[in-house]
């Protein structure tokens, strides 16, 4: 019965389905994990150096905004996929 299943799921079409499926899903998984290191590094930083807050939050917000970025590239790069 697995096999069956497995079979359907990976012919034709639904292969393209779950690939785009799991890709979204480790695209939002990357996307979180990098925006979640880059805040933890930033307030590590502000709570060293109080005085360099505003220096350290600029970067912060741009790096976040590139990594969000990125990851809405995946996400339409994954969704091409699911609709090839």
């Amino acid at each position: 019965m697995v096999n069956i299943m497995m079979g359907e799921l990976f012919a034709g079409t639904g292969s393209a389905h779950f690939a785009a499926g799991l890709g979204a899903g480790l695209v939002a998984i990357g996307a979180a994990a990098g925006i979640s290191k880059i805040a933890a590094a930033a307030m590590e930083g502000t709570a060293r150096q109080p005085e360099a807050g505003g220096a350290i939050r600029t970067g912060m917000i741009i790096a976040a905004a590139l990594i969000e970025g990125l990851g809405f590239a995946a996400l339409g790069a994954c969704f091409m996929l699911a609709a090839k």
